[in-house]
């Protein structure tokens, strides 16, 4: 009788599943529509967390996503704000976000590869129903600012 093989190897740190193909073509071509400047009067520009940095980058973080008009996520709309705490770890070339809401009862992942200039590109994966994928795109705006977006609304990092 031979014993199979049974070693997952992870590639986030977190040690949750990971997010499937984070650059696959779909991401591509949504990233390539995506720009998002930092600016002063983007919707994560206010101040909305109060988590203090201690890490440069990587540590304890807010999060809050709005559903823009996704028809696969009922009660989502632009307007309505789901916040959460969140997590951000750093790996060679990779940046990952992991990040909870609704008190903390789902959970989702972000892969991202980190471009120049801060923009990151890749995958959100939920946890809580991992069916649920959505190519994201953010920019590092400073140490206490990430904003983001996927093809339905914003998801963005504060401290």
């Amino acid at each position: 009788m031979t014993q199979q093989d049974t070693r997952i190897i992870i590639r986030n740190p977190f040690g949750t599943m990971d997010v499937p193909a984070p650059a696959d073509a779909e991401v591509t071509a949504y990233a390539a529509t995506v720009t998002l400047a930092g600016a002063a009067d983007d919707v994560n520009a206010a101040v909305w967390a109060s988590e203090p940095a201690v890490d440069p980058l990587e540590g304890d973080w807010c999060s809050r996503w709005n559903g823009g008009a996704d028809p696969t996520i009922a009660g989502d709309a632009p307007d309505k704000w789901k916040q959460g705490r969140a997590e951000v770890r750093a790996n060679g070339d990779r940046l990952y976000l992991r990040f909870d809401w609704d008190n903390g009862r789902r959970h989702g992942l972000i892969e991202a590869v980190c471009e120049d200039g801060g923009r990151l590109v890749g995958k959100y994966i939920n946890l809580t129903d991992p069916k649920i994928q959505r190519p994201w795109v953010g920019r590092i705006v400073d140490l206490t600012r990430i904003d983001g977006c996927f093809p339905n609304g914003r998801l963005d990092f504060r401290r």
